[in-house]
């Protein structure tokens, strides 16, 4: 049986709180909210920290409002209540959709919004226990230096699992960091790096406090989600799919993709955007061949390594497939809203 070993918990109540407590930590202190990424991590010793601040008794980190006609949502609020929401639902449909398929009904009750979007990157190599990583010696992610993926590459290539955080780099949300130095606004694109190691741009000592949706405007996104069980696995391949159309002049029968963003989950480090996808659709109302084109567009950068689940040269060519539904998917509605 894997055990937690000893740590000290800390319970803010509010977020200045919560950011003195760190920084009296220093680096042996880490946040946590609802703890299913973080508290397995540190059963396998990927993660030790000393300290271990909890942010899920702040009210300010909690719930969502809507703000100047954006919906803005604490990084607290829980999977189960984020894809419930009212005013996700209405305002970001894709959002509440991605939140609702990841893990199970339980971990979604416990996991956050905020975990999510910074979940840790994953590798069949590095997410096995202490002994086992011990047994074939330790991989570049924690405690050794070599990549057992491609063995003589200069990086790790663990991947990014959200299924959250590919539908906010396609909406183009933006995220609320709060930190000693105040707070900061990032857009959700560049939150992430893609290196298995150093996979955010958030400083350890800052708290992804809020995400901020994009206004309604003429827009519209759909999430699809590759997985072996589809009850709990973590994506393989997931795809966001985001397009502006046409507005104004003219019926609404003959609007055309003005902006499109197509963001590929589980194939690298980060949430991939893949540009020559969405080029490909603008101008277009999501016909056969503008649908097939974008899918080409997108199949040809996935790079999808062997370290998750399923051959990898199959789940390269699910992206076509994924990107290709997801779009028709969009096209549906168009059409069944006019």
């Amino acid at each position: 049986m894997l055990r937690l070993p000893s740590f000290t918990y800390l319970q803010p109540k509010v977020l200045q709180e919560a950011l003195a407590m760190k920084a009296d930590a220093g680096p042996d202190g880490m946040y946590v909210a609802g703890g299913t990424d973080l508290y397995p991590n540190m059963k396998r010793r990927h993660q030790e920290p000393r300290t271990v601040i909890s942010l899920m008794g702040i009210p300010e980190l909690a719930g969502c409002e809507m703000r100047d006609a954006r919906c803005v949502v604490g990084s607290c609020m829980t999977l189960t209540d984020l894809s419930a929401s009212p005013p996700v639902r209405r305002s970001a449909p894709a959002v509440a959709h991605a939140a609702e398929l990841v893990s199970t009904p339980l971990l979604r009750n416990m996991g956050t919004l905020g975990g999510n979007l910074c979940l840790d990157t994953r590798c069949n190599y590095y997410n096995q226990s202490y002994e086992w990583r011990k047994a074939i010696d330790f991989c570049m992610k924690k405690d050794g230096h070599i990549c057992w993926v491609a063995p003589s590459s200069p990086r790790c290539w663990a991947v990014s699992s959200s299924d959250v955080a590919p539908v906010m780099v396609a909406l183009g949300a933006d995220y609320v960091l709060v930190g000693p130095g105040g707070e900061r606004v990032v857009p959700a694109a560049r939150f992430y790096h893609n290196d298995g190691i150093n996979y955010l741009t958030k400083q350890p000592d800052e708290v992804l406090a809020a995400v901020r949706l994009p206004a309604p405007d003429g827009w519209d996104a759909v999430y699809h989600k590759l997985r072996r069980r589809g009850s709990f696995d973590f994506p393989v391949l997931g795809v966001a799919a985001w397009v502006k159309w046409e507005q104004g002049a003219g019926s609404r029968e003959r609007g055309r993709v003005v902006e499109a963003r197509i963001v590929l989950g589980g194939v690298a480090s980060w949430p991939q955007e893949v540009p020559e996808a969405g080029a490909a659709l603008v101008g277009t109302d999501l016909s056969d061949e503008g649908v097939a084109a974008a899918a080409d567009a997108a199949y040809r950068p996935a790079k999808p390594m062997d370290n998750t689940d399923f051959d990898l040269s199959w789940r390269k060519q699910m992206t076509r497939v994924y990107v290709a539904r997801a779009l028709a998917e969009l096209g549906q509605r168009r059409r069944a809203a006019t």
